[in-house]
C-alpha cells in the first residue's frame, strides 16, 4: 500500500500542532466498550482484521491490539501519525483518511472510528466502507461524551458556550459543544445503507487538574484558536474546578456513544 496524505480541512489538521499533549492528555476508553463491539458485531476482536481510521496518536490503536484484533492504524496528519508511530512501532500505519481509504475491496473485517467520523465528508466515507467491508463485517463508530448529568460538567459545558460565543460568530461558535466535550453521533450522519444499533457505555477516570485541562486545550475548538485565548479560559477554569477538587484531582465522567452496523452477507 502507497503512502497518501489526502487533503484534510485545516481544523482536522489543528491537533498536529499538539499531538504529545493529545496523546498524553485524552481519555482512552474502558473494556466494556470492546465488550460491547463484540456483542454488537457478533464475533471477536481478536483475529479481526481491523483497520482503525482516523487513529490519531493510537489511543484505541493500542486497545484493539490489545484485545488481539489485527489493526492497521489510517491517520492523515503528519504530526499525529509520528506520535503514533513512537507510541506504536510496530502497529502498520497508513497515511490516509475516511474519505479515500487505500485497501482492498473485502479486505477488512471491522472498521473503527474512534472520535473521527464527525471528520468525514459520509457521502464519500460510507462507499469506501462497504467497499472495503467483507461481507459480514462491521462498522463501529464511537466517541467518548462528557456526562452532562453531572453538574460540574453541565457548568462547564455553560462557560464553553459562553467563551466561543464571545470570541467569533462561526466554527468555533458552533462547535463549542463537541469540539470541547464529545462529538456525539446524530443520526443524519450515518450510512442510510448501514442498519445501526446504538449503545452507550457509562465510564470514568481520576486525573490532576493539570491533566483535565491539557485534555480540554486539545480539542480543535480551542486549537484553531489563538493561544492567548485558549490560555485565559483554561486559567480561569482551572480556578473554577479547584474548589471542586481541592486535592487536585478531577473525576472525569465519560458516556461512550457507540454506533456499529454489519455489512449484509448477500
Amino acid at each position: 500500500m502507497a503512502p497518501t496524505q489526502p487533503p484534510q480541512p485545516p481544523r482536522a489538521l489543528s491537533f498536529d500542532r499538539a499531538a504529545a499533549q493529545y496523546a498524553t492528555a485524552r481519555p482512552d476508553y474502558p473494556d466494556a466498550l470492546f465488550d460491547a463491539v463484540e456483542e454488537l458485531t457478533g464475533r471477536p476482536l481478536r483475529g479481526s482484521r481491523t483497520l482503525d481510521i482516523g487513529a490519531g496518536t493510537g489511543i484505541s490503536t493500542r486497545l484493539l491490539h490489545d484485545r488481539g484484533a489485527r489493526v492497521v492504524a489510517v491517520e492523515p496528519g503528519p504530526g499525529m501519525a509520528a506520535e503514533l508511530r513512537r507510541a506504536l512501532p510496530g502497529t502498520p500505519l497508513v497515511r490516509g483518511d475516511g474519505n479515500r481509504l487505500p485497501f482492498a475491496a473485502a479486505s477488512a473485517d471491522l472498521i473503527t472510528y474512534a472520535q473521527s467520523w464527525h471528520w468525514t465528508d459520509p457521502a464519500r466515507s460510507a462507499p469506501e466502507v462497504l467497499c472495503v467491508l467483507r461481507p459480514g463485517g462491521a462498522l463501529a463508530l464511537w466517541w467518548n461524551v462528557a456526562d452532562h448529568a453531572v453538574p460540574w460538567i453541565a457548568e462547564q459545558d455553560t462557560r464553553l458556550h459562553r467563551f466561543f460565543d464571545a470570541q467569533a460568530r462561526g466554527e468555533a461558535e458552533a462547535d463549542a459543544h463537541t469540539g470541547a466535550h464529545g462529538s456525539p453521533v446524530r443520526s443524519r450522519d450515518l450510512p442510510p445503507e448501514l442498519d445501526f444499533v446504538h449503545r452507550r457505555v457509562p465510564w470514568t477516570r481520576r486525573v490532576p487538574l493539570a491533566t483535565h485541562l491539557a485534555n480540554l486545550g486539545s480539542h480543535s475548538a480551542f486549537l484553531v484558536l489563538g493561544e492567548e485565548p485558549a490560555r485565559r479560559f483554561l486559567s480561569e477554569e482551572r480556578e473554577h474546578l479547584a474548589p471542586h477538587f481541592p486535592d487536585g484531582t478531577v473525576e472525569e465522567t465519560y458516556v461512550v456513544d457507540l454506533s456499529v452496523a454489519t455489512v449484509a452477507i448477500r
